[in-house]
């Protein structure tokens, strides 16, 4: 309860120390007028005798009024509290104006600039010799006195001006510091959304390159079974192929889930190059005339290896989907430090089962994976048919 109630002043006081701070210093300079504090000035004193203290009033409070625009003018009202306190030091030598100087000066030193401060430090330190010089030629004391008169003046002045820019400083490191923790946190949202949305698409590819294809393959074999006369060695090898692909599709499936939910591994079986030979007996169990002209074992790098791999992939499963039956050639070969690869097809009919499979984004995920290794892509018609070709530099690695 108590943290409560001071957690209630302070955040009072703040809302209202404008004039709260004006207030308690009037109210100062009233107790002290009252208990009798006057001349303590008294070696700078132009008067000829000593007035009442209830006199210190007359200057302490129109500084205390002043003091209210400190934080909107605060040098104008610093200059206007500074020729009070003169006045005061010369004729009455009361302590209201002094506490609303080191007031004021606190608040022109904290929220001034660089330049502002160091304008108020030599002015500060002017100030004092004048007061030393003054004390020593007009004050008739010694040079003892005088000495002490100014490192008092210099000590007071000096703390005041040291600790608001101190205060300043403070806050300015920790401004600092929490616009660094805001910027290293948005960098850090920046780098999760992009890890998101690279995983995202990671995932995207991976069911499109080992999924995707085998659920189509299975829809156009069965529909290839469907759209002739029962045959029960025909329809049984039918049967027999739309059972490995749905094998082939678990087998994948069951490999994300498993990287999904363990983390450290590839989604899908990264393609070889020894794979090559079973994507083209595949396709031809899927009724392609397929001619494959391509190297043993090339050279190449394993990113450069995937991309070829999964170009010739989606291309005889487009083929598989949209040309029935078509004549495909696949020429891989090497060019000095790039290897070309080049997917042709010829005749077919398209399948039923291509027109439920939606918009196709094979094409778009091998462009994209081929530009970010450096090569080039191009698919589109050609005379009698579809050709899908890629330029890759061997050596990329990933």
């Amino acid at each position: 309860m108590h943290e409560q109630v001071d957690g209630g002043f302070g955040a009072w006081y703040r809302r209202h120390r404008w004039w709260a701070d004006p207030f308690a210093m009037a109210l100062l300079a009233v107790v002290m007028a009252a208990l009798g504090f006057r001349a303590l000035w008294e070696p700078f004193s132009l008067l000829p005798a000593s007035v009442s203290p209830w006199w210190a009033l007359a200057l302490a409070l129109p500084a205390c009024a002043l003091a209210l625009g400190k934080r909107r003018r605060p040098m104008a009202v610093l200059a206007a509290v500074s020729v009070l306190f003169v006045v005061d030091l010369l004729t009455v030598g009361g302590i209201g104006t002094l506490v609303v100087l080191l007031d004021v000066l606190w608040t022109a030193a904290f929220l001034a600039g660089a330049r502002g401060r160091r304008v108020l430090l030599a002015v500060l330190g002017a100030a004092t010799v004048v007061l030393f010089a003054a004390a020593l030629m007009f004050a008739d004391v010694s040079l003892p006195v005088a000495i002490l008169i100014g490192v008092q003046f210099g000590a007071i002045f000096g703390t005041d001006y040291w600790w608001a820019v101190a205060v300043s400083q403070a806050h300015e490191l920790a401004e600092l510091h929490r616009q660094r923790a805001e910027d290293a946190a948005a960098a850090a949202e920046r780098d999760r959304v992009e890890a998101v949305r690279a995983e995202r698409e990671s995932m995207a590819r991976e069911l499109h390159d080992v999924v995707a294809g085998h659920v189509m393959a299975m829809a156009i074999r069965a529909e290839a079974a469907l759209s002739t006369d029962p045959d029960p060695a025909r329809d049984r090898a039918a049967l027999q192929a739309v059972r490995d692909a749905g094998l082939d599709a678990h087998a994948g499936l069951r490999s994300m889930i498993s990287v999904l939910r363990r983390g450290g591994e590839h989604l899908a079986a990264i393609p070889r190059w020894g794979d090559l030979d079973g994507m083209v007996s595949e396709a031809k169990r899927a009724g392609l005339v397929v001619r494959l002209d391509a190297p043993q074992a090339p050279g190449l790098g394993a990113g450069a290896e995937q991309a070829v791999l999964r170009i010739v992939r989606e291309s005889l499963t487009n083929c598989i989907r949209h040309a029935r039956g078509a004549e495909v050639d696949i020429d891989i070969h090497e060019l000095g430090s790039e290897i070309r690869v080049r997917v042709r097809s010829r005749g077919g009919v398209a399948s039923e089962a291509a027109r439920h499979s939606g918009e196709g984004w094979g094409l778009q995920m091998l462009r994209e994976r081929v530009d970010a290794l450096g090569g080039s892509f191009a698919a589109g018609p050609v005379t009698d048919g579809w050709a899908v070709e890629g330029t890759l530099p061997t050596e990329v690695r990933v």
